[in-house]
């Protein structure tokens, strides 16, 4: 069996919020959007948000899923931790920098650089 993993999504409570964190994040603009559903193109995998309460879905915010994000260097990841509620602090792990911060909407991200 070939497996790929092509997408994910995060529960978003304000859309227009959580579009305008992660362009800052990405430093790109969303590629599709609607007030349920939007979509960012990275590198071909799709990092989707969705509006879960306009669909009267119910969610349960938690550590039960950690997107991963990975940057070229240590000076990368430090910039882009400016400004963003720190929840696992910046730690060398093996041959990686990790840390975690808290997005607009109340998710956990991780992000990472190579120790070099």
């Amino acid at each position: 069996m070939k497996l790929h993993i092509n997408s994910l999504y995060l529960c978003v409570k304000d859309m227009e919020r959580a579009i305008k964190f992660y362009e800052d994040l990405f430093e790109q603009t969303v590629t599709e959007t609607s007030d349920i559903y939007s979509v960012f193109d990275i590198n071909g995998f799709r990092f989707g948000m969705f509006a879960f309460e306009k669909k009267k879905e119910p969610h349960i915010f938690g550590s039960n899923c950690l997107p991963s994000i990975s940057v070229e260097s240590l000076e990368c990841l430090k910039e882009k931790l400016k400004d963003k509620e720190i929840c696992f602090p910046l730690t060398q792990i093996k041959n990686n920098w990790v840390a975690e911060f808290i997005d607009s909407e109340g998710n956990h991200i991780e992000i990472t650089a190579p120790v070099k």
